[in-house]
């Protein structure tokens, strides 16, 4: 298939309520989420977990595609959990559909064997509260008198 600017992918990732939408197209090799650089990505601490499917793969993998991510909902280390998931899904749908199957399976491979949840969605959610006590499973103090 021959390269065109119109070449495009759509992915997500998801954490817990927080989820974000990844547009993957040729370009020049911005990544930017909600509109500002990932480099620029607030809180500091949790900049790297961001970067890691770039540190995976190496720069070179991404130069020849533009990311832009939007993200939504959660507290800030599940958004970031979420960006990292479709950053790294971005990357492999576009290499599936524009590239070739073996470079594709090769950055699945790279990216399952350092962590699982850069792929696949995590389905733990928080559990309701009941009653008869203050939290899900938690019960209040039984008294005799």
């Amino acid at each position: 298939m021959e390269p065109s600017s119109k070449d495009s992918v759509q992915t997500f990732g998801k954490k817990k309520t927080a989820i974000a939408v990844a547009l993957c197209k040729r370009g020049r090799g911005l990544i930017k989420v909600n509109g500002c650089p990932i480099e620029l990505m607030e809180p500091e601490i949790l900049r790297v977990k961001c970067y890691e499917p770039v540190l995976l793969l190496g720069e070179a993998r991404f130069s020849e595609v533009d990311i832009r991510i939007k993200v939504k909902g959660g507290g800030f280390t599940a958004q970031v959990y979420a960006i990292r998931q479709a950053l790294a899904k971005a990357l492999v749908a576009f290499y599936q559909k524009y590239v070739d199957e073996q470079s594709k399976r090769e950055i699945k491979e790279i990216l399952l064997t350092y962590d699982r949840s850069l792929l696949v969605a995590d389905p733990r959610r928080c559990e309701p509260k009941k009653f008869g006590g203050r939290s899900a499973r938690a019960r209040f103090q039984k008294s005799y008198r």
